[in-house]
């Protein structure tokens, strides 16, 4: 008995030490999405997608003296389907193969760091972390549908967008770009969020005054960025605002020899009446290439209504649209296996709108959600497709067709899921 006492408490997680605290926390999320790409549909089951996947957190704090504390957070996702990397080709993402059920699950770290704060002077990280840019226009969403609605590409990144099978070699096997690629993110992120994925950085987070902080951080290689964040209440309305920019300084993203330096803006905010529920939210980006010339601009607004009309929790009934205006060499090439520029286009257009209900369980700490999302995307690259290893759609001297635009088929979709915290 005593053995196995021992056993037992060797692979217990405690509490922490004397000194050092330690908290596990977490949730598990998944979906059930219906999609239709204007040509095929099916059915999958995925994950939230990488940095909202089902995860654990261990985080941990001790005093060093009154006013100072030393800490440390590891961070661990747990990836069953990732909703950015399934597409008509890989049903559970990337690590399956086409055509088979091989699993497509893995585990990866996402943050592993330490910190010392101190209650007047802020807050200093170091490690594998967030950046103060990431997710900052994302976080001052309050309604409730963050998760389910927000304008990251998640469950529609890897997908490849289909002609529309009019026109000189296109068909109904003909594919474009992806439908993550066409927001012109350079640096991690899809459509939204750009330089969105956790890095190596040393980060600064100032106290909080009147509901005033700043953050800063910088990571190897070379990143650095700033954030500014405002959160109060006045007169019946509850405001959250978020503001952010950030430099990558590295080679050339394009050809990985020339030097390039991308500089991304974001900006988002949240406004509701307390009372009656009502909400609205907003978020704006701008990224710019000077590797090679090109910019792209990002405008999402989501708005609804926030009630609890039953003893099971909050009600959140929402509406959204998002366009991405992109140019140069933001804009994703229609035919990515044709060479010496023949379908490169110089700007496109994605369009997207949704509608969604959450519904909050509290005595779960429980979130549930419907939603339908609708993308449209146009470019004016030349009407051209990647067939039998030749490039169709040109003039027989090889050149483009002028003045024709290539016509892609909208995407749809319906997800329903859930994730419980613990």
């Amino acid at each position: 008995m005593e053995e196995r006492i021992a056993e037992l408490e060797a692979t217990t997680a405690r509490k922490g030490n004397r000194k050092v605290s330690l908290t596990i926390s977490g949730w598990v999320g998944e979906q059930v999405m219906w999609w239709d790409d204007g040509v095929q549909s099916n059915v999958y089951v995925v994950g939230l997608g990488t940095t909202l996947a089902s995860h654990f957190k261990m985080t941990g704090q001790a005093q060093i003296m009154p006013g100072y504390s030393a800490g440390y957070v590891i961070h661990v996702e747990v990836i069953s389907s990732d909703a950015l990397t399934v597409s008509q080709f890989a049903p559970i993402g990337p690590a399956a193969t086409a055509g088979t059920s091989l699993p497509g699950y893995y585990v990866q770290l996402l943050q592993s760091y330490w910190f010392v704060k101190s209650d007047h002077l802020g807050k200093v990280g170091v490690g594998l972390q967030s950046q103060a840019s990431d997710n900052t226009a994302i976080l001052p969403d309050g309604s409730g549908s963050l998760v389910p609605a927000n304008w990251v590409a998640f469950e529609y990144s890897s997908f490849f967008i289909r002609t529309n099978g009019t026109g000189i070699g296109s068909g109904a096997g003909t594919f474009g770009p992806t439908w993550g690629s066409t927001g012109g993110c350079v640096g991690g992120g899809a459509i939204g969020d750009c330089n969105g994925l956790t890095q190596h950085v040393i980060r600064y987070d100032s106290p909080t005054f009147g509901g005033f902080s700043v953050s800063a951080s910088w990571g190897e290689d070379d990143m650095w960025d700033v954030a500014a964040r405002y959160a109060g209440e006045h007169h019946g309305f509850k405001f959250s605002v978020a503001a952010a920019y950030n430099e990558l300084q590295g080679p050339n993203l394009a050809t990985a020899i020339a030097p390039a330096n991308v500089e991304y803006f974001q900006i988002g905010a949240y406004a509701q009446h307390v009372h009656s529920g009502l909400w609205l939210y907003g978020a704006y980006g701008h990224n710019e290439y000077e590797g090679l010339t090109g910019d792209a601009d990002v405008y999402y607004i989501k708005g609804g209504l926030r009630r609890r009309w039953h003893p099971l929790g909050h009600t959140v009934l929402y509406g959204e649209y998002e366009q991405a205006d992109s140019s140069g060499a933001l804009v994703s090439r229609t035919c990515a296996a044709c060479t010496g520029g023949d379908n490169d286009a110089t700007s496109s257009e994605f369009k997207m709108w949704g509608v969604g209900l959450v519904q909050e369980i509290d005595a779960a700490a429980m979130s549930m959600w419907l939603s339908y999302r609708h993308m449209e995307y146009s470019d004016n690259g030349c009407l051209d497709a990647f067939i039998g290893g030749v490039c169709r759609g040109k003039l027989p001297t090889g050149s483009p067709i002028p003045g024709r635009g290539t016509s892609y088929q909208d995407f749809q979709y319906v997800k329903f899921g859930a994730l419980i915290n613990f």
